[in-house]
C-alpha cells in the first residue's frame, strides 16, 4: 500500500506553541506512510511559508465566527474537500480546529479523526468549552499534550479510551551548552503576553528583586493584548527601567543562550513549550507549580516551584538563585540532560504516527507491518 493522505487543520500560522508543535509534526512525518495536506482557515502568519513549501497542498476555509451560517457552509467544503482527497486520516490542532474540522471529517467519513488538546481552558468560555465537548464526539483519538490536559479531558467526560497523552517535542541540536556563570542578573520569560500567563505576577516580584539587586533586568518575550496593560503596570509600580518587551522572536535558542535565569509564574499551563526550551538550554527556573509544569520540573532538582499569583514566593525564588550561582548551576545541568533524555521531535513525531496507524488498522483501512508497531 502506497501513502495515505492525512489532512491537519489549523486556524492560521502566526507564531505560538501549539502553532510550532503542528508544524514540526506536519513537517517532519514519515513521506513513505503519508501525503500530507494542511486546511485553514486563513492562508496567513509567519510560519505559512515553512508549511506551504513542506506539504502537498494548503486550503483555505475561512470562518470568523461559530455562529456564522458561514461556518456551516465551509464545514461542508471541507467535508468534499476530505473526500475528493480521499483522506484517511484527519487532525486538527485547537479548539477553533476541533470545533471546526471533527465534526465535518465525520460528515466526510474520514476514517481516523484525532482531536487536540493543548491548554487547560484559560480565557474559554463555557459555551466554547460545550462546543469543543460535542466535536469531541466526532473524534477517534484525542491527544493531550500533558496528564494534566488528559485529566481536564476526563473531566469533560470524554471516555478514557479516547485519550491518549504525547508531550510536546524540541530540537535538542538547537540548545547549546552553557557554561557556568558566576553573576546572574538577566532574567528572561518567553510567552504570549496574556493574562495566564502571569507576566503582572513577575513585575510585582521583579520590585523586590531590584530591591535586593537593583542591576537585574527582565526580559519579557513575546506579544499579546496585555502589551500596554503590562507596560502601563511596570511604569506604576516603578520598575519599567528594568523590564524590556522584546516582542516575538524567531530565534528563542539565542535568547536563552544570552539570560541567567528563566521565569514562567503562569496561573494556568497544559504543557509549557518555553518551560522545555529553557530546561534543554541549561537554565535555572523558577515557575509555577500547576498542570503540566509540574510534569516537568521536579521541585529543587531541575528547577524551582512557587504557588501561582503569588509575588513574594516568586521574589524570593529568583533572589535565591542569584544569590547561589552554584545551586543554579546544579538546576540547569539537571534540567537539561532532563530535556535531552526524555524529549525529542523524534519522539513525538513517531507516537503520532503510532497512534493513526493503529486506528487506521482497527478500522481496515490500512494494515501496519508489526515491525512498525514495535520500532514505536
Amino acid at each position: 500500500m502506497g501513502p495515505l493522505p492525512i489532512a491537519f487543520v489549523l486556524t492560521s500560522f502566526e507564531p505560538g506553541g501549539t502553532e510550532r508543535q503542528m508544524i514540526e509534526l506536519v513537517r517532519r512525518l514519515d513521506r513513505s506512510r503519508w501525503v500530507v495536506h494542511v486546511a485553514c482557515f486563513r492562508a496567513r502568519g509567519g510560519w505559512f511559508g515553512r508549511v506551504a513549501e513542506a506539504v502537498e497542498s494548503v486550503a483555505e476555509f475561512p470562518v470568523d465566527s461559530f455562529k456564522s451560517r458561514r461556518m456551516l457552509q465551509q464545514m461542508r467544503a471541507f467535508a468534499r474537500w476530505c473526500r475528493g482527497l480521499n483522506i484517511a486520516v484527519v487532525h486538527t490542532a485547537s479548539l477553533p480546529s476541533n470545533v471546526f474540522g471533527l465534526p465535518a471529517a465525520a460528515l466526510a467519513r474520514v476514517p481516523v479523526r484525532v482531536g487536540n488538546r493543548r491548554e487547560i481552558n484559560p480565557g474559554k468560555s463555557l459555551s466554547a468549552i460545550a462546543l469543543q465537548r460535542g466535536a469531541y464526539t466526532c473524534a477517534h483519538a484525542v491527544v493531550a499534550n500533558s496528564r494534566a490536559a488528559g485529566d481536564r479531558l476526563l473531566l469533560e467526560q470524554v471516555p478514557r479510551r479516547k485519550v491518549a497523552v504525547i508531550p510536546n517535542g524540541l530540537d535538542s541540536a538547537r540548545f547549546l551548552a552553557r557554561p557556568p556563570r558566576a553573576r546572574l542578573r538577566t532574567i528572561v520569560m518567553v510567552a504570549n503576553l496574556r493574562a495566564e500567563k502571569g507576566h503582572d505576577v513577575l513585575i510585582e516580584a521583579a520590585v523586590e528583586v531590584l530591591r535586593r539587586y537593583p542591576d537585574a533586568r527582565f526580559e519579557l518575550v513575546g506579544d499579546g493584548p496585555m502589551r500596554d496593560t503590562l507596560g502601563a503596570l511596570a511604569a506604576q509600580r516603578g520598575v519599567a527601567g528594568a523590564v524590556t518587551f522584546a516582542g516575538h522572536c524567531d530565534d528563542v535558542a539565542a535568547r536563552l543562550a544570552g539570560a541567567d535565569l528563566f521565569v514562567l509564574p503562569s496561573r494556568s499551563e497544559a504543557f509549557p513549550n518555553a518551560v522545555l526550551e529553557a530546561m534543554a538550554a541549561g537554565l535555572p527556573i523558577v515557575a509555577s507549580g500547576v498542570g503540566g509544569i509540574l510534569e516537568l520540573i521536579d521541585d529543587g532538582r531541575t528547577g524551582m516551584l512557587v504557588p501561582p499569583g503569588e509575588a513574594g514566593p516568586l521574589a524570593d525564588a529568583l533572589c535565591r538563585l542569584i544569590g547561589d550561582p552554584a545551586l543554579a548551576a546544579r538546576l540547569g545541568d539537571a534540567a537539561r540532560a532532563q530535556a535531552h533524555a526524555g524529549y525529542s521531535f523524534d519522539r513525538m513525531v513517531g507516537a503520532f504516527e503510532h497512534l493513526y496507524l493503529t486506528h487506521l488498522a482497527r478500522r481496515g483501512v490500512a494494515a501496519p507491518r508489526a515491525q512498525e508497531l514495535a520500532a514505536f
